[in-house]
């Protein structure tokens, strides 16, 4: 693995202990040429994802990119962090076993809320917010109106 503090190649792996409910497995190495260290991740990949946008184009799924766009929902809630790499472990496990490797991107969004959802009604609001698009303060309003109860839907 290479350092990324100095990009020498041959570093050391100090610890090693099961991380995300035994889905990952953490590494903390070590740098010999300049003592830096850091944290790397190994995980299972079942299959190699595409994501389909609703403009037609396609690109490789970015685990990296999902879990910026959870967190950032999630920011300053509760929420233990251990519990949201294990959301965002179950979520991409789901994308996986859809059984097709082309995921629309509308699937996943639809995958990402609903597990917000269950988890977090703020941090489900915010990715709403943006996964929606909202543009005005009446959008907020109509949304989270629905989510009360006796709201439009009942």
């Amino acid at each position: 693995m290479r350092c990324p503090f100095c990009g020498n190649v041959d570093t050391q792996v100090k610890d090693s202990r099961p991380a995300e409910d035994n889905v990952a497995i953490r590494r903390r190495r070590f740098c010999p040429a300049c003592g830096g260290r850091f944290t790397t991740y190994e995980r299972v990949q079942l299959r190699d994802l595409v994501v389909v946008k609703s403009s037609g184009r396609r690109e490789d799924f970015d685990r990296a990119k999902l879990e910026r766009s959870i967190r950032i929902a999630m920011q300053k809630r509760p929420i233990d962090p251990e519990r949201i790499d294990q959301m965002i472990s179950g979520i991409v496990r789901r994308l996986e076993s859809l059984g097709d490797t082309d995921i629309p991107s509308k699937v996943i969004g639809e995958i990402v809320m609903e597990t917000l959802a269950r988890i977090d009604t703020v941090a489900y609001v915010r990715f709403a917010s943006v996964y929606k698009n909202f543009q005005a303060a009446d959008d907020f309003d109509k949304f989270v109106s629905e989510l009360r109860p006796g709201g439009p839907e009942e």
